[in-house]
């Protein structure tokens, strides 16, 4: 099981979350640890807790229209496997950032104090294992914590890269409410990505 967060280093989101506490008593208003096995072979990366989604839940993308989609294409990526005959592999699922920032929008040193974080998530990821990032953001914090060069694994939807012996780095857009209304990113295109992270090196 995660282990719960106590962290008070960035002093604009401890800000907000004072502030949210007051406005809505009854959320979680804390950083959000990840979810699903720490040993799991799929890890996913995404930006940042919503405020009605995880910062309300306590669980990554539990509760909004983001979680919604991502949650129905794991499932029908699954389901496409296990229709092979494939065992599906475990996931976890986890933030670039814990805690909820100002308009979605986390600082770059907001994102470097919690780099350490998602270190310690990628070095429990077995080998094989893959890694698929929601969105320019979660992307770049990944390669950053590998310390891999951008210009040698740039973000783009479906972009598959080899990011260590054993491991495979995906990206997909981020299934935001915003990308969804635009059509940038829909269930169709986040499954496929998700699938292919699945059978990296089933």
């Amino acid at each position: 099981m995660s282990r719960k967060i106590r962290c008070a280093r960035c002093p604009r989101l401890v800000a907000l979350r004072r502030r949210l506490r007051r406005q809505y008593p009854d959320y979680h208003n804390a950083p959000v640890t990840a979810t699903g096995p720490e040993d799991a072979r799929l890890l996913i990366v995404g930006l940042a807790p919503g405020l009605h989604g995880a910062n309300r839940s306590g669980r990554p993308f539990e509760g909004d229209s983001s979680g919604d989609l991502l949650f129905a294409a794991l499932q029908a990526a699954a389901a496409r496997l296990a229709g092979d005959g494939l065992q599906p592999p475990p996931w976890r699922i986890t933030n670039a950032v814990k805690c909820l920032p100002p308009e979605n929008r986390p600082r770059a040193a907001e994102i470097a104090n919690c780099r350490s974080y998602l270190v310690r998530e990628i070095a429990a990821l077995p080998t094989p294992g893959a890694i698929l990032t929601l969105g320019r953001v979660a992307h770049e914090a990944v390669l950053s914590t590998m310390k891999l060069n951008r210009g040698d694994h740039p973000f783009a939807h479906g972009a598959h890269y080899d990011a260590a012996p054993g491991t495979g780095l995906f990206a997909s857009y981020h299934c935001s409410r915003y990308n969804q209304n635009t059509g940038r990113i829909d269930r169709e295109r986040l499954t496929a990505v998700i699938e292919a992270a699945m059978r990296y090196q089933l």
